[in-house]
């Protein structure tokens, strides 16, 4: 260990690009493909150029003519080559094709893999950023099965020559981090980004499967993500796999639900069922094109402090349950969230709300960050075709009932509101269930944690045995054992 002086502060030392290929290299026993369609081969170079690349490297291709491609790894069904199937398609075919031709008899001790990716870069009229897929499938140890890593990237250079140089960089990084990072997939994770900065590429994808990751959830995958700023927005379907945004909101109508979701109540789905039969009936929208999505902020995970990742899953779990597609977001105002989803759609937008948080909506203070402060923002939420679906609220006390009718806003935004809601940007759910407005997640959480009877009935059909099961929030089918505090999580901040 070299010399220490004093003022120095602790750091982890990131391994040059070359140590970690060499590293590769001088092993013996790691032995695989590169097929690398799009992008140049910028991955496969680091290797040839680091020196000892005969030992590493059993095939190098790139097979950029369609019809190559198609006769190598088959012809796509949607006629695209910059996909996840398309990915998976020559993982497979390159892992099966070492198999076949390199004896285990004669190679004991190897380490298979195969590294892919499939990529479009930035296009001549620099409109489209660009795009892709990045995989690797590899064994950790002998005639041990495959474990795998797919990720997906968009680019944000100008310029295509850096975009394949910063591809080869993060290739580089998954090979490494898969060797020799896969008992930690969070760090390896954060690996990705070793000689990158995040201004450079965005991945706002990534799986674990395979022996190596069993016990990750990639879900927190996800999470992890955005905790890390490597991309604002992530989902996941109710297998508990993520999935590309563009892939679930390209060209279709969405109808989003933002809430704490701690846990999901009866209100929650009703206000989702009642908003989707008036978003269906609004003229232009056809059932079949329509995808329905439940919103966390990451500002609400937040909530107490450092995110809670207990928690979350939680949520996540209870939401997969009900055969919820889930968005975990950095988007703490409205207009954010509806300009991400018109990067992947014209078609119409649907926000579904309670009616109480269109006033913190309507709120000034929110936007002091924009120069055009609160005209700007509503310019980006209500330019194209969004429809605000408002869930009525219940005064405990008075028993008044609250709609867009008699909601009271901020004097000054008055004619604002008025003109919105006289537009028909603004619609109120009519044919809720008044008999669960008194229902609220708080109230939930405040009964289990005080061994109170009466919380199941406030919870969807099938929630309620899940959380006993599962021990979630804190329920537990033989006592109430909770320890936190419900109080202390706030509900999402409704912007």
């Amino acid at each position: 260990m070299g010399l220490s002086l004093p003022g120095d502060h602790d750091f982890e030392s990131v391994p040059s690009l070359k140590n970690k290929v060499l590293r590769i290299n001088l092993n013996r026993n790691i032995y695989g493909t590169f097929a690398e369609i799009g992008a140049g081969q910028e991955t496969v170079r680091q290797f040839f150029r680091a020196g000892g690349a005969s030992g590493t490297i059993a095939k190098a291709m790139s097979a950029y003519d369609k019809d190559f491609s198609d006769s190598i790894y088959g012809i796509q069904d949607d006629g695209r080559y910059v996909t996840e199937s398309r990915l998976v398609k020559m993982l497979d075919h390159e892992s099966n094709l070492i198999e076949e031709r390199l004896s285990r008899e004669k190679h004991p001790e190897k380490l298979f893999f195969t590294y892919a990716n499939t990529v479009a870069t930035i296009d001549f009229a620099k409109r489209y950023l660009g795009h892709g897929w990045v995989g690797i499938r590899f064994q950790a140890s002998p005639e041990e099965d495959y474990s795998e890593i797919i990720l997906h990237v968009r680019f944000k250079e100008r310029d295509a020559r850096l975009q394949q140089i910063t591809l080869g960089i993060l290739g580089t990084n998954l090979i490494y981090g898969a060797f020799y990072k896969h008992d930690n997939p969070r760090k390896l994770l954060e690996y990705l980004y070793d000689h990158i900065d995040k201004d450079k590429i965005e991945i706002d994808m990534i799986n674990f499967a395979g022996p190596r990751f069993e016990q990750v959830d990639n879900r927190l995958m996800s999470l992890q993500l955005l905790k890390h700023g490597m991309t604002e927005a992530v989902m996941f379907g109710p297998d508990g796999n993520n999935i590309l945004s563009a892939r679930i909101l390209y060209k279709k109508n969405v109808l989003a639900l933002r809430g704490s979701f701690r846990p999901v109540t009866k209100v929650n789905m009703d206000m989702f069922e009642t908003a989707r039969r008036r978003f269906l009936k609004s003229g232009t929208v056809k059932e079949e094109n329509v995808e329905t999505i439940f919103e966390i902020t990451l500002s609400n995970l937040r909530a107490s402090g450092e995110i809670d990742e207990k928690d979350f899953m939680h949520r996540a779990e209870l939401l997969c349950s009900l055969g919820q597609t889930v968005m975990i977001s950095n988007f703490k105002e409205y207009y954010k969230l509806v300009e991400y989803f018109n990067n992947y759609t014209k078609e119409r937008i649907g926000l579904v709300m309670g009616v109480n948080n269109l006033v913190e909506i309507f709120d000034t203070k929110y936007y002091t960050h924009l120069s055009g402060g609160i005209l700007e923002a509503f310019g980006k939420l209500f330019f194209k075709d969004l429809r605000v679906y408002l869930y009525p609220m219940l005064n405990a006390e008075t028993g008044e009932l609250t709609t867009s009718e008699n909601l009271k806003v901020h004097p000054r935004m008055k004619e604002l509101y008025k003109f919105f809601k006289y537009n028909g940007k603004l619609k109120d759910i009519e044919d809720y269930n008044p008999d669960i407005l008194h229902i609220f997640s708080r109230e939930v959480l405040r009964m289990i944690d005080a061994g109170e009877d009466g919380w199941k009935a406030m919870l969807p059909e099938g929630i309620p045995a899940l959380m006993e099961k599962e021990n979630l929030f804190g329920c537990n089918n033989n006592e109430q054992n909770s320890k936190k505090d419900a109080a202390s999580h706030t509900e999402d901040a409704p912007l």
